[in-house]
């Protein structure tokens, strides 16, 4: 199922276009900007959670999984963030 404007290129191939000129990491156009020393000082680091996620196999009702698939493209993230929300509000209830 590949699509026609999808062009295939070899390592080697790049490299060569990239020597030619043909290829650039960058638009030309592309600004420059240069960071003030104000910018640092304000500067800070932000951590975010890991999205590291478990494959499982789970065995699901025919009539459960029609009824989430009824609903288009996404019903595993859907029964995903459905669980979750399960999770955490049994979670805060024992607080």
């Amino acid at each position: 199922m590949a699509r026609s404007d999808i062009k295939h290129y070899s390592r080697s191939d790049l490299a060569a276009m990239k020597a030619k000129g043909k290829v650039h990491a960058t638009p030309a156009d592309a600004p420059e900007i240069e960071l003030s020393e104000a910018f640092w000082e304000k500067a800070r680091i932000v951590q975010t959670r890991p999205r590291c996620k478990s494959s499982v196999h789970l065995r699901l009702d025919p009539d459960t999984l029609a009824f989430y698939r009824t609903a288009g493209r996404g019903h595993l993230t859907r029964m995903a963030n459905i669980l979750k929300a399960y999770a955490e509000t049994k979670a805060q209830s024992k607080r």
